[in-house]
């Protein structure tokens, strides 16, 4: 851990013992909020500090020995893997022909907080945005109630501010990757779910590339029969213009023009999805060896 995080952590407790440890049985059984496990493995947890719904609120990850890691830079884009390795466009962790990426969660479907990854901040917590001194919420586009999906990143990946995309014609947003996972379940923030790429959308959100892969959780019941972008608008009709709505529309309450969409707004398929998540990866990597220019961006380990 670099020298110079002491000032940031300050505060934070020094519970280095194993995640489960730390969890104690809630109501019902379930475990409590504040130390619960994350994964079917057991090998994330999180750790809130602040009151939610304020500005100082963070939501700090651990790895299963308890020990603080970041979501951005430490959980490994591949679901089931302790390794970076290349992206494997046909190769299987667990599923035949596809393959499982990690997602965290920031906003659970439903809720209106526009929760993200804070990549300018040591350890890259999940906070609140703030714009203007207050703290973001999105509107409800009619008919809906807040963000129409689980809403989160893909780790390890990166959107470089510096590249100009020859699809988009735009630069990326300086973000990881976005995911909209489309599952019958309401997920929590800072849920590592492991997710099935199915398509995605590219979005142009003024005048950045703001690439939305379309997912669904592994575990969901529709997952067996959902597997490409066709099946989304087969299984789940109207799902998809809804999506494309929500995007287009989301920051016209804020005063602000309807977003833009490359191809037309066109859902490209599994296979360009894939593509794009490789490609943000590798600007991740460029990233990860000081060959692309973070600006702010926050490490908490030597490279």
């Amino acid at each position: 851990m670099r020298a110079g995080l002491g000032p940031a952590l300050r505060g934070l407790p020094l519970l280095l013992r194993p995640a489960r440890s730390c969890c104690r049985p809630g109501a019902l059984g379930q475990p409590q909020a504040r130390c619960r496990e994350l994964s079917t493995m057991a090998r994330y947890g999180t750790e809130p500090r602040g009151r939610p719904h304020s500005p100082e609120y963070r939501l700090y990850f651990k790895n299963g020995e308890g020990k603080y890691i970041s979501p951005f830079h430490d959980i490994p884009l591949f679901a089931g893997s302790k390794e970076d390795k290349e992206v494997p466009a046909k190769r299987s962790k667990t599923n035949g022909k596809e393959v499982a990426f990690n997602m965290v969660v920031e906003v659970p479907r439903w809720s209106n907080a526009k929760m993200e990854i804070a990549t300018k901040e040591p350890l890259n917590p999940i906070k609140q945005d703030i714009k203007r001194g207050k703290l973001r919420y999105v509107a409800n586009i009619f008919p809906h109630k807040g963000y129409i999906w689980n809403y989160g990143a893909l780790p390890q990946t990166w959107e470089d501010p510096h590249h100009k995309d020859n699809d988009t014609g735009c630069c990326g947003d300086n973000d990881p990757i976005d995911v909209c996972e489309i599952g019958t379940k309401v997920h929590s923030p800072g849920e590592i779910i492991q997710v099935k790429v199915l398509g995605v959308l590219a979005l142009i959100d003024e005048g950045e590339t703001d690439w939305k892969i379309i997912a669904i959780s592994v575990d969901d019941q529709e997952a067996q029969k959902i597997h490409d972008i066709d099946d989304v608008k087969k299984y789940k009709p109207g799902y998809l213009e809804a999506t494309a709505d929500w995007f287009r529309l989301y920051k016209v309450p804020d005063d602000k023009p309807e977003n833009q969409f490359a191809f037309n707004g066109e859902f490209k398929d599994k296979d360009f999805a894939v593509e794009v998540i490789e490609s943000t990866h590798k600007y991740w990597k460029a990233l990860l060896h000081k060959k692309a220019d973070g600006g702010a961006i926050k490490w908490h380990h030597p490279r």
